[in-house]
């Protein structure tokens, strides 16, 4: 799918990470790269599972998390992210351009927690 959309000029998928603004409805920092098909091929080849993206330290705004696992995209998200479902999925759609993911829910991405490095 990647390669296709790739044929047809459209924006690469990307993995990344991202913070919402609760009061404006709409991302305030998005730090992102387009996954390739060579990044998936290349990890795939070294057994690497999931391809993301590293995280500066801002625990105390609510964020989330782009990853590509295997096959299909994830967003990790805290338990704030649920009563706004399906705004956050028009924001991941437009500005991380992903065809297809899923929801994570993970205390980690909650306010004041931190990141553990496990996916």
């Amino acid at each position: 799918m990647m390669a296709d959309m790739k044929s047809f000029d459209e924006p690469m998928p990307a993995v990344g990470i991202f913070w919402y603004d609760q009061e404006e409805h709409d991302f305030f920092g998005v730090y992102k790269k387009e996954l390739t098909p060579k990044m998936v091929e290349e990890a795939a080849n070294k057994g690497i599972k999931v391809i993301n993206y590293e995280e500066p330290d801002y625990r105390q705004n609510t964020r989330g998390r782009v990853a590509w696992n295997i096959d299909h995209f994830i967003v990790f998200v805290g338990q704030w992210a649920k009563d706004i479902e399906p705004e956050l999925t028009a924001l991941i759609e437009k500005y991380f351009a992903l065809p297809y993911f899923e929801f994570r829910y993970d205390e980690h991405w909650d306010l004041g927690h931190g990141w553990s490095g496990d996916l």
